[in-house]
């Protein structure tokens, strides 16, 4: 029987399969019933298919995707809908049409060519889609199959995953966009190459990410995650030079100089280090010859805790840091930005989560009672905030307060999610709790905010809800 993540993307003619039933399904039916009213009224026709990607929430692991490390998402209810048009090979006009239901988001047109360069100084949020666009034909080609010459499209786009949230609204945007195209051009990879494809994609929009966004690993748990919005919102793209882009460099760094002081020579540690996954058997072995199987030991030992100043790194890689980055342009900006460097405490920040992530799956597969799984998950998460927060310095005040409202009113662990720097926090809270404590978070967090005008009263439940595994990726052809 073939594996999941080998099957390809199922293909639906009825919501049902992806939304059940109930209030939900009829939730759905109304927004694909806009959509195709929208799409016949901006174009003219109707779409000729639709695909879905669900936002995510991620549980346990973060900034550790893109280290080589696994991570622990789960997909959530709210999700990226697009409904797409191929236009025929005889139709004069050969562009990309990228609407929105919302209409705060202009719409924007590009040329039909995969080749484009994205303008990452203007930053528009058609750039989403013109991500999976580049990626999905530089990934055909890269397979040897000919899809044809590109055609103009005709797209409408429906987003309930909150902007800037951490709840990968991006990540749903750049998948489903992926999906469509593909839906519409009559091809079908497997779920596992879409996972791969799509991550790659965002980096077209100048983000380093990992592949966590498009992996989602549904748990067992019999208890509810309450996913609640710092109403800070975390602009990965613009603020990457300074934020994450930066994270990613440090950690790169932080490798490297590892590698060096652990006995590789500097140009080898150059070219074949890129994450801090390449170095920790390097640093469980000096690890083990001090009585542990903690790579955390050799960050103590090799990595000073003071911040590391350009021309400190530059001795002991023996180069210049744009070479030893590859002059990638996003690097090259996070140098321009950056005084120092913080590579103990990024090193140890990682080492530490990567540990977490198979601690709480471990915890979730035990024979522990329910009292015993729920507070070892809960300190679990609890260790993953504090090193998010301390170690790698990607939270911000709201959502410090909202972390500790959330411990406060009876959650057993809350961390942040997501990139960080605004965005949400996750807290594990018991399903008869569920109620009372959505209620305190509104009376604590979110009222005095709600006075100043800051978000609408009746727009409360789309910043603070509870969820369970939901359904993934899907394509709708009706």
């Amino acid at each position: 029987m073939a594996k999941h993540e080998d099957l390809p993307i199922p293909v639906f003619s009825s919501l049902e399969p992806v939304y059940g039933d109930g209030s939900q399904l009829e939730e759905a039916q109304l927004r694909f019933d806009h959509l195709r009213a929208k799409f016949l009224e901006i174009f003219g026709h109707p779409p000729d298919v639709f695909a879905r990607s669900p936002g995510r929430v991620n549980l346990i692991g973060e900034h550790i995707d893109y280290e080589g490390y696994s991570v622990l998402p789960m997909a959530i209810r709210q999700d990226t809908i697009v409904a797409i048009r191929k236009h025929d090979s005889r139709e004069a006009q050969k562009s990309l049409r990228i609407a929105n239901v919302e209409e705060k988001y202009t719409m924007c047109t590009y040329p039909a060519d995969p080749d484009q360069e994205v303008d990452l100084k203007n930053h528009r949020w058609g750039h989403y889609f013109i991500c999976g666009y580049k990626g999905f034909y530089e990934y055909a080609k890269s397979k040897g199959i000919n899809i044809g010459e590109p055609v103009g499209l005709d797209v409408i786009v429906d987003g309930t995953v909150p902007t800037g949230s951490g709840l990968s609204s991006s990540a749903a945007f750049v998948c489903s966009s992926t999906i469509a195209i593909m839906a519409a051009i009559e091809a079908n990879f497997p779920k596992k190459e879409i996972a791969q494809l799509t991550c790659e994609c965002e980096r077209h929009i100048g983000t380093q990410s990992g592949g966590m966004d498009q992996v989602t690993r549904t748990l067992p748990l019999s208890w509810t995650f309450v996913i609640a919005h710092s109403l800070a919102e975390s602009q990965k793209a613009v603020t990457a030079a300074t934020n994450y882009n930066n994270r990613v460099v440090e950690c790169r760094l932080a490798a490297i100089v590892l590698a060096i002081k652990l006995g590789m020579k500097p140009q080898e540690a150059i070219t074949k280090v890129k994450t801090l996954s390449d170095v920790e058997e390097l640093c469980v072995s000096f690890a083990s010859s001090h009585g542990s199987s903690d790579p955390a030991v050799a960050v103590k030992e090799f990595l000073k805790e003071e911040p590391y100043g350009a021309e400190d790194i530059e001795k002991i890689t023996e180069e210049d840091l744009p070479s030893v980055l590859g002059h990638s342009p996003t690097s090259l900006d996070v140098l321009k930005a950056a005084k120092h460097f913080k590579l103990h405490q990024r090193a140890s920040h990682v080492y530490s989560e990567a540990k977490r992530v198979y601690a709480f799956k471990d915890t979730v597969s035990s024979k522990l009672s329910d009292e015993d799984m729920l507070k070892k998950l809960g300190d679990l998460m609890n260790e993953s905030h504090y090193s998010c927060s301390v170690l790698y310095e990607c939270s911000c005040p709201e959502l410090e307060e909202l972390v500790k409202i959330c411990r406060e009113n009876g959650a057993l662990g809350a961390r942040l999610t997501g990139a960080g720097w605004g965005g949400c926090a996750v807290a594990l809270v018991k399903e008869n709790i569920v109620p009372q404590f959505i209620l305190n978070l509104k009376e604590s967090f979110y009222q005095s905010r709600i006075d100043k005008g800051l978000i609408n009263k009746n727009d409360f439940g789309l910043y603070v809800f509870a969820s369970k595994p939901s359904s993934g990726a899907a394509i709708f052809k009706f």
